[in-house]
């Protein structure tokens, strides 16, 4: 077999492939051999047809058989010949495909790029460090206490946290709008669920009060047929209800699972939840930082294949999302280009520092990841681990990003890293 190649850019290549003639014969009479024991012809018993008549009835679709596979052999063997990684799948032109004639095609196609890491040592990073305080925990609980709060009519004039139930509709320049009327509709004051300058209005009302409430609508409004209109709501207040917050009791700790232990329980469970949900910010911000500074100090040429196969990717996700498998609903490509050269990007780099290092998958973070993969579904938390234990894909998923993890764990080792104090609240923009 003749091999011939020339670069036609950075990373295309131009390869002509001659698969010599007595190869194709030889690959065509055995397959025709093979064909002659098991093909039932009218006028034979089956695998007594003569080989002339076997030829005569299938030579045209074996040879273009052959002649389709040994091109996809032969490229196969072409590249590992020439030492090249192709990047995709070629295109491949046939030159000279007859009988009795060497088989000769060109490929062309495009190759991964050499990667060589930059210096991690020269990368300077800031590693957040946080703790989860007692004083996080409180606010936690209060939160949960807010997230069962009941409201209890009262007689007095609203103020702000009371809930307000309204009736109101709501005119421009005396027209009413579409969408601008709503009966029964219960408005918590200074939520900021509304309008602000509706829930102003609301402070102070009575049950069975008339008002009229001056409101502009914003500029960037969603309504554009509202946006930067001046408009006037007129409300009938229905009710007024104060917030009435649980206690922090038995009770109050079995909505949350916490049949025995009380509040100490409760704590305890709370603190743990809190933590890893702090571990796992902490390690997706350090992630982040890490694959932004490798990007920054790794600037690669990227084979168009490679992007193109990212955004295509990216389009089923963003589908499948949708829960939608019409594919004119997918989002543009250009907007996509950006992040799949991203992606791809770091792809090469993570696996070139992987490769260089003989990272390994720790089979304590695959446990780890795994954990937190069937963490986000309801049910038995050992049921879901054995059936993504059955699935290899599901598995290979895990690994990697187990191995990602480590990856990054020796980035941060390695570089230049600053640690950076900050809180809880701070680092998860909790906000009681």
């Amino acid at each position: 077999m003749q091999v011939s190649v020339e670069s036609t850019g950075k990373l295309s290549r131009r390869m002509q492939v001659q698969v010599p003639a007595e190869r194709v014969t030889e690959e065509i009479a055995a397959r025709l051999k093979q064909l002659s024991r098991t093909a039932r012809l009218k006028g034979f018993r089956p695998g007594k047809a003569p080989l002339k008549v076997i030829r005569q009835q299938f030579g045209a679709q074996v040879h273009r058989e052959v002649i389709g596979e040994l091109m996809q052999s032969s490229f196969s063997e072409a590249v590992t010949r020439e030492q090249l990684a192709p990047a995709g799948n070629p295109s491949i032109e046939p030159k000279s495909i007859g009988e009795g004639e060497d088989l000769t095609y060109v490929a062309t196609f495009e190759v991964f790029p050499e990667v060589t890491l930059a210096p991690v040592a020269d990368l300077e990073l800031e590693r957040t460090t946080a703790e989860v305080g007692d004083a996080d925990v409180d606010a936690m609980l209060e939160r949960l206490r807010k997230q069962q709060v009941r409201y209890e009519p009262v007689t007095r004039a609203s103020q702000r946290g009371d809930r307000v139930t309204v009736d109101f509709e709501g005119s421009i320049d005396g027209v009413a709008f579409a969408g601008g009327k709503g009966e029964g509709v219960p408005i918590v004051v200074g939520e900021g669920r509304m309008l602000a300058q509706l829930e102003a209005g609301l402070e102070g009302v009575t049950a069975g009060e008339p008002k009229n409430v001056a409101v502009d609508f914003p500029a960037d409004y969603r309504a554009t047929e509202l946006a930067g209109k001046a408009a006037s709501f007129a409300i009938t207040v229905k009710e007024v209800a104060e917030p009435r917050l649980p206690e922090l009791d038995e009770e109050f700790c079995k909505l949350f699972g916490v049949a025995e232990g009380g509040i100490a329980k409760l704590r305890e469970d709370v603190l743990a939840n809190m933590r890893r949900e702090l571990d796992q910010a902490l390690r997706s911000r350090h992630k982040s930082q890490v694959l932004e500074r490798l990007y920054q100090a790794n600037p690669l040429e990227l084979p168009n294949a490679l992007i193109e196969a990212q955004v295509r990717d990216m389009q089923v996700e963003a589908l499948r999302r949708m829960g939608s498998k019409d594919v004119t609903q997918a989002p543009p490509r250009e907007p996509l280009l950006e992040p799949a050269r991203r992606r791809v990007a770091l792809g090469l780099l993570l696996n070139e520092l992987i490769r260089r290092e003989n990272l390994t998958a720790d089979p304590a973070r695959v446990e780890a990841r795994l954990e937190e993969a069937v963490g986000g579904y309801g049910g038995d938390p050992e049921t879901l681990k054995r059936a993504y234990r059955a699935n290899a894909d599901a598995m290979r998923q895990i690994e990697s990003l187990a191995l990602e993890d480590q990856a990054v764990d020796w980035v941060l080792a390695h570089a230049k890293v600053r640690e950076v104090p900050s809180s809880f609240k701070d680092v998860m923009n909790f906000a009681p």
